[in-house]
């Protein structure tokens, strides 16, 4: 079994979030080429639908930005309708890179 070894995405990525309507997206970052890599190949649209499971956010969609060293996620249903007619506390999404800046990534 190889070693893994877990890091906080904070850690190795920025994050920029905002809504769009009942959904949102998030704005990863990387700090360097080599921690952009280490993105493309662990933090995939599986692990972020995953993470924010408990918030109903719908199937998860991940778009590349290699010239900006960037991962840009699209969370279709996690704001339970939008900004409007929301009850949740950020009915906008603006914490929810913020959120996911605290995920756990195992790295192998």
């Amino acid at each position: 079994m190889p070693d893994l070894k877990t890091i906080r995405l904070g850690d190795i990525a920025y994050a920029r979030s905002g809504d769009k309507g009942a959904g949102a997206n998030v704005g990863v970052i990387a700090r360097s080429p080599a921690e952009y890599e280490l993105l493309r190949r662990q933090l995939t649209a599986s692990v972020v639908e995953k993470y924010f499971k408990p918030m109903g956010v719908g199937t998860v969609v991940r778009y590349e930005l290699p010239n900006l060293g960037a991962l840009n996620f699209v969370l279709p249903k996690i704001l339970s309708g939008g900004g409007s007619v929301s009850l949740r506390i950020d009915a906008q999404g603006k914490a929810l890179g913020q959120a996911l800046l605290e995920l756990q990534l195992e790295i192998t």
